[in-house]
């Protein structure tokens, strides 16, 4: 299913149905680091303790991806593309309690 993100369709498959890839304008990246909270970290250590779900560190995550992804289409706009195909997404460790997530994909001009 296809994302449109800013007025740039956003898939993770390397075609767009019923579009044609008329140019490929090369990778395009997008990322973000997010350390984590110490108030959090205490709550979540408690939830570790007990079970359930870490509500603060997936919001956390979901900030992060939108982030990426929006830098990643900012990108794709400046080289002009309408379109980023086989979208990906990654993360690192970068510190001690920070973490990247970094997003990417091939930009495309779509007809």
């Amino acid at each position: 299913m296809a994302m449109n993100a800013g007025g740039i369709i956003v898939v993770n498959t390397e075609t767009v149905p019923g579009k044609t890839i008329t140019e490929t304008l090369g990778v395009v990246t997008g990322s973000t680091v997010r350390a984590k909270n110490v108030f959090k970290d205490i709550g979540a250590g408690l939830k570790n303790v007990v079970g359930g779900e870490l509500r603060a560190y997936t919001e956390l995550l979901g900030e992060s991806r939108d982030e990426a992804l929006q830098r990643m289409v900012a990108e794709a706009q400046a080289r002009g593309g309408n379109a980023v195909v086989n979208v990906r997404f990654a993360t690192s460790a970068v510190t001690a309690g920070a973490a990247e997530l970094f997003a990417y994909g091939t930009a495309v001009k779509l007809e």
